[in-house]
């Protein structure tokens, strides 16, 4: 009997204990403390809005491919230059020293990889890069990594690295083609019935699960710096490319000689790198859609032709707002000859700087002449992912904000133009954007 007295206490003290922690209502967010998201370094806030895209002067090529409508989207930061040299020399040095880790580590160093506390390795295997390849097996390593350097004819002097052999490898999960095929797609089983994906390389394939929308692919990361004597015709560039990439000096430049695809590849590394470091979970980093970029070069203006909001490109002194062709051979007019340092000239109103001039820049949309007509006006993107045996007009990517060789026409903030998405230009470079989570 007191036994029985004693566990109708126990049983009563935990049912009121319980009933005041939770008293059946749903418990969610509200009583956490508020999250925030941190500010990235070198990038600024473009706040949530809409804003009129389109032309705002007169389509001097008849194209009319940019009609006037509203649009709104979503907040997202913003690189506040364009990716420089050396931001980008980061990316392939990280690539380079990968692909010396695991060059050792499939002959057999595993102290190359990461162990756990017993001095296991971890599975899957992840390289450790706090240790130095320049350890006491100097030399073991040193004639291991000679097979990354030009041998042979293709060698003018020792230690040449081959910079044809600099691959960075990556994946992703394509929510397109996913959205497109769900259809075909029998939760019950399990099983897709039909639908077609185009894989990274290019190549039209059945869907056969969820793996068939797990892209892969391999690029090819170092800079075309042949671009500045391929992109033009009796002109003595060559200085720039055995410099403009690897010189000090052009540390602050912006990085020219990056095709599409290569962005892409710098983005995901620079997302990785981010995730690598930090316990924050963010957005992923990507190429601005077109629609993000014309809103922000506009700085919040309403109807600005320039970045800078007037219908002219000098200022009441008489010096240029930016880096372009100004009069005809006068390339030097507006203080440089071909790029100049980021962030030479005044930023726009959401602070940044070089929407206008200096390199065009790549976005993530697809071009097409009728696509303002076809997308949304909430987060406008038109993305088509194209296969090898596509046209080519396809395989077209939409640039923005001209350049240190085009007249001002280009750098108004309505004029949409186009590159071919495996095309390295030495006037063309990029910037980032990544998502805000927060409103």
């Amino acid at each position: 009997m007191y036994r029985r007295i004693i566990f109708c206490i126990v049983i009563g003290i935990v049912a009121s204990c319980s009933s005041f922690k939770n008293d059946g209502e749903l418990v969610g967010a509200r009583k956490v403390k508020r999250w925030f998201e941190p500010d990235p370094y070198g990038m600024v806030l473009i706040p949530t809005g809409s804003f009129v895209i389109g032309n705002n002067d007169e389509d001097i090529a008849w194209s009319m491919s940019a009609p006037q409508r509203t649009v709104s989207l979503a907040a997202f930061w913003m690189d506040e230059t364009e990716i420089t040299n050396d931001e980008y020399r980061q990316f392939v040095y990280s690539v380079l020293d990968s692909m010396k880790r695991q060059r050792l580590v499939d002959e057999g160093y595993e102290e190359f990889l990461m162990k756990d506390r017993k001095g296991n390795v971890l599975e899957p295997p992840v390289l450790d890069r706090r240790m130095r390849i320049d350890g006491k097996k100097n030399e073991e390593y040193k004639e291991l990594l000679e097979g990354m350097n030009y041998a042979g004819d293709d060698r003018i002097v020792a230690g040449e690295l081959d910079v044809r052999k600099l691959v960075y490898k990556f994946s992703w999960y394509d929510f397109k083609q996913a959205a497109a095929n769900d259809r075909f797609y029998n939760p019950e089983t399990g099983i897709y019935k039909g639908g077609t994906v185009i894989n990274a390389n290019g190549e039209r394939e059945a869907v056969k699960g969820r793996s068939s929308f797990i892209m892969r692919k391999s690029v090819r990361i170092y800079p075309d710096t042949l671009c500045w004597l391929k992109d033009f015709t009796y002109v003595y560039n060559e200085p720039y490319v055995k410099e403009y990439f690897s010189h000090v000096g052009y540390d602050n430049y912006p990085v020219v000689g990056v095709n599409w695809h290569q962005a892409q590849a710098f983005c995901h590394w620079r997302t990785a790198l981010f995730n690598n470091a930090s316990s924050n979970r963010v957005q992923d980093w990507r190429l601005p859609s077109e629609a993000e970029w014309e809103y922000a070069a506009r700085g919040g203006l309403s109807g600005a032709t320039y970045p800078w909001g007037s219908y002219y490109t000098r200022n009441k002194k008489g010096c240029f707002m930016a880096n372009f062709k100004p009069m005809r051979g006068n390339y030097i007019g507006d203080g440089g000859s071909i790029t100049v340092p980021v962030g030479t000239y005044a930023p726009n109103g959401y602070g940044l700087y070089d929407m206008a001039g200096n390199v065009a820049e790549w976005t993530n949309d697809t071009y097409d002449e009728s696509a303002y007509q076809v997308t949304h006006d909430m987060r406008p993107y038109y993305y088509q992912t194209a296969a090898k045996t596509d046209s080519r007009i396809f395989k077209r990517k939409v640039i923005r904000g001209g350049s240190w060789k085009d007249v001002a026409y280009y750098m108004q903030c309505g004029v949409r133009t186009y590159e071919y998405q495996d095309s390295a230009r030495s006037y063309i470079g990029f910037r980032t954007v990544r998502t805000k989570i927060e409103f």
